[in-house]
């Protein structure tokens, strides 16, 4: 919350602060794949603790220069290209490390549990502190952020265990294997997911959704501050009511899966981010605003939880890390785009047409995919898990 607050410091181009989201999701555009496939190799747990040391040195570097007023709109940028560097392997590696420590029955609840207890902290608690530690003193929440991060460390280290890719056809080590290249497990992944016709639709439709989500909320903090009236605080609270749909989505997410069966929900999180954008667009109190952003949330976390736990149910294990990074290549990849196009939309017609824009575009695509959407339980049956040792890789031939 306090990276797009400093920025807004530094300047007031809608392009500019929009520049901030582009940073942070370019990397899953450039760096996604190779991710996945470093996933698979490694120890996933080591993936973790590692990756959020590093992030503890990139806050806590941010926090200095902050501090001694030499931040700029540009270290801005390469701070967050960096963070969203070391997302790509942290996001990777806890969510292919959750099938190994949950049976698979109960992956949906545990998802959703992780999923609130993570919007609760990033989302619900992250955002109207960090407006008000801005409000103090601009470096505070950066300094708090890189001590978290070293507190997120510590934990995940404390797991116990060996948490590498499981292998369906042999021993790691056995040497009769030809050693791989990462160019061929990244080609493995992206054919395993182009051979089932329900991820790789909700892979495109994810990218799609996060384009234009990104289009309006780069420029949510402009919208807040020159449309609602708000201030870095109220920016805050904002952003908060967001996280309290989100919280609820996920504690009730997995239940509602159990008793309606995955199709349903997926119309929930589809259908309810593109009326969330078109809702907000007309908007100018921030109460009303505060109240569709819940029910964008609440959408979008059970969006979340169901997808989740069908990649984690259905991909081998040896695979999840790689197939899962072209999920999310194809899901986030479009984010920078959605962040610029945001930008633009809104320097050249103003703050609210980029809700107005990608609202109707996320309507008609969601109602392009609605009937496989609503059917992808069944077609999943259909189509057999891939965590039998008869479906390593799935068939690449098109099935529409």
């Amino acid at each position: 919350m306090a990276l797009p607050l400093v920025a807004a410091d530094l300047t007031r181009s809608p392009t500019t602060i929009a520049g901030v989201a582009i940073a942070l999701r370019l990397p899953w555009l450039l760096f996604a794949l190779v991710a996945g496939a470093l996933v698979d190799r490694w120890d996933r747990r080591r993936v973790m603790w590692m990756t959020d040391v590093f992030r503890a040195g990139l806050v806590a570097m941010l926090a200095l220069a902050v501090l001694t007023d030499h931040h700029t709109i540009w270290m801005i940028y390469a701070i967050g290209f960096a963070l969203g560097v070391a997302e790509t392997m942290f996001d990777n590696a806890s969510q292919t490390i959750l099938p190994s420590i949950v049976d698979e029955h109960q992956l949906q609840i545990a998802n959703g549990r992780l999923m609130a207890a993570e919007t609760t902290a990033n989302s619900f608690v992250g955002p109207p502190l960090g407006g008000f530690l801005v409000a103090a003193a601009v470096s505070v929440p950066f300094w708090l952020d890189a001590a978290s991060y070293l507190g997120a460390a510590a934990l995940v280290a404390g797991i116990s265990g060996s948490f590498r890719a499981r292998s369906l056809i042999g021993p790691e080590s056995d040497p009769s294997k030809s050693p791989t290249t990462i160019r061929s497990e990244i080609s493995e992944g992206i054919m395993w997911l182009r051979g089932n016709k329900v991820l790789r639709t909700l892979a495109l439709l994810l990218g799609l959704m996060n384009l234009w989500f990104m289009a309006g909320f780069s420029v949510l903090v402009l919208f807040a501050e020159d449309i609602l009236g708000l201030d870095e605080v109220g920016f805050g609270l904002l952003a908060t009511a967001m996280a309290a749909g989100s919280v609820i989505g996920g504690l009730v997410a997995g239940r509602l899966a159990k008793r309606f069966g995955s199709g349903p929900l997926l119309l929930i999180g589809s259908f309810g981010t593109a009326l969330g954008q078109l809702a907000v667009a007309p908007l100018s109190n921030a109460w009303v605003v505060a109240l569709v952003l819940a029910g964008t949330g609440f959408a979008g976390v059970v969006w979340n939880v169901v997808t989740v736990s069908l990649r984690q149910s259905v991909i081998p294990d040896q695979l999840l890390g790689r197939v899962n990074s072209v999920y999310r290549f194809l899901g986030w990849g479009g984010m920078p785009i959605g962040a610029l196009i945001g930008g633009l939309l809104a320097s050249s017609n103003g703050l609210r047409a980029p809700f107005w824009v990608g609202g109707v575009a996320l309507l008609i695509a969601s109602s392009v995919t609605a009937p496989r959407l609503f059917s992808a339980d069944r077609l999943i049956a259909e189509q057999g898990s891939g965590r039998s040792p008869e479906a390593t890789v799935a068939p690449a031939t098109e099935h529409d």
